[in-house]
């Protein structure tokens, strides 16, 4: 592993627990080969803790209703703003991760990379307070939510379009290549047996999202 000293000074935090730190990197795989602790507990507290502060600043910084701060937060906290987050402060290369995972392609899991930056969250406020949560949300985090809620899910909106017509869609992957560690994956995605778009991907989440961008861009047939 890194050393997580490392990640310390990219936090520009300094945990009085280390172990908590050490925790909070633990996926699951690891632990179970190693007798640890995971850190699932610690993800579900940070979780929590990051929609607070998030919460808060939104609050703070945006004359929104309910309903739209709502919605704000919510592609602010999701699991592709919160892969963002730690992929610009380095986080994968300190996770911890089981052979089987790390052969896999882990490391480069969003909903892997996700878990792990909640954690982390959970970790520094059960070792300190919310206002240090708060100073790392609005350094590492803050400069890329514009970049988080302009994200458009567009798995999302094809649903929306095609749900009236009480169409069936469903995703495949066809096609991944390259190695465990650098793969790229090739989405198609159906309504009811009409093919409706293709997209490639580095995820397969990734593929099927340009496979929905893909469909979208086409125009949409009706019964």
């Amino acid at each position: 592993m890194n050393n997580i000293a490392d990640l310390e000074n990219i936090l520009g935090y300094k945990f009085n627990n280390k172990k908590l730190l050490e925790i909070a990197l633990t996926h699951s795989s690891y632990a179970n080969e190693h007798d640890l602790e995971s850190n699932e507990r610690m993800e579900f507290l940070g979780d929590a803790v990051l929609e607070l502060v998030t919460s808060k600043y939104l609050y703070e910084s945006q004359k929104l209703d309910e309903g739209g701060l709502t919605k704000i937060r919510a592609k602010a906290v999701c699991e592709h703003a919160l892969d963002i987050y730690a992929n610009n402060i380095g986080l994968p290369k300190f996770i911890l991760l089981g052979k089987g995972e790390e052969a896999t392609g882990g490391r480069n899991r969003p909903a892997i990379i996700a878990d792990c930056m909640e954690a982390v969250l959970g970790a520094v406020f059960l070792d300190s307070d919310l206002k240090s949560v708060d100073i790392i949300f609005k350094e590492f985090f803050l400069p890329y939510l514009n970049e988080v809620i302009e994200f458009k899910d567009y798995k999302s909106v094809l649903q929306e379009k095609l749900q009236s017509e009480k169409r069936t869609i469903r995703y495949e992957i066809v096609r991944d290549e390259g190695p465990a560690n650098d793969k790229t994956f090739e989405a198609v995605v159906y309504m009811d047996e009409i093919l409706m778009g293709r997209g490639i991907g580095k995820t397969k989440k990734e593929a099927q999202q340009n496979a929905a961008k893909a469909a979208l861009e086409k125009e949409a047939p009706h019964a």
